[in-house]
């Protein structure tokens, strides 16, 4: 997937046409760092959030998907040709069937690939996202600070707000300081 973009994206420069990313053009949509939403994540959330990181930098390294979701501290589902959707219908299925035992409610994390070109897909979330987030009995979801896209913005927290979810706009940095606690 990303082999082919960035492949695709070279190409075309070659070529003399300028590939320019979503986040050069509209780059009000690219979320910003901090917690976005009126609730924000508790000291279990972020053990979750360096879990799903670390789990969603792994699969991204090998080009299989952007996203993964932890509960209690570890990596329980991650992100494959399906895509996020896929991921959270997924999860809420889980859930559903009792696969998942105990209160925890668990975080999503999307995240760029590393060395991922950033012109040609960015890990984005809307209020789609938001909504099967909450069906999969999510706390939250936290994706990186000017290297993720929120579409719909207004709605899209307005959405989580509404359900009591957080959305947090990280930068690799802060997750390393913070996810250790």
């Amino acid at each position: 997937d990303d082999g082919l973009l960035k492949m695709l994206t070279q190409t075309l420069e070659t070529r003399g046409v300028k590939v320019v990313g979503a986040h050069e053009v509209v780059p009000e949509l690219t979320a910003g760092e901090g917690t976005l939403t009126a609730a924000g994540p508790n000291q279990s959330d972020w053990r979750d959030i360096e879990a799903a990181r670390k789990a969603a930098k792994a699969i991204g390294a090998l080009d299989i998907g952007q996203a993964a979701i932890a509960i209690g501290g570890r990596a329980v589902a991650l992100e494959g040709i399906e895509g996020t959707a896929g991921l959270l219908d997924r999860m809420r299925d889980l859930r559903g069937h009792g696969r998942l035992a105990g209160k925890a409610r668990g975080v999503l994390v999307k995240c760029a690939k590393p060395g991922q070109e950033l012109r040609a897909d960015l890990p984005t979330i809307g209020p789609q996202t938001v909504e099967a987030a909450h069906a999969a009995g999510l706390a939250g979801i936290a994706v990186e600070a000017g290297r993720s896209l929120i579409l719909e913005g207004p709605t899209t927290l307005a959405r989580a707000n509404a359900f009591g979810l957080f959305i947090i706009g990280l930068p690799a940095t802060e997750l390393a300081k913070r996810g250790a606690g």
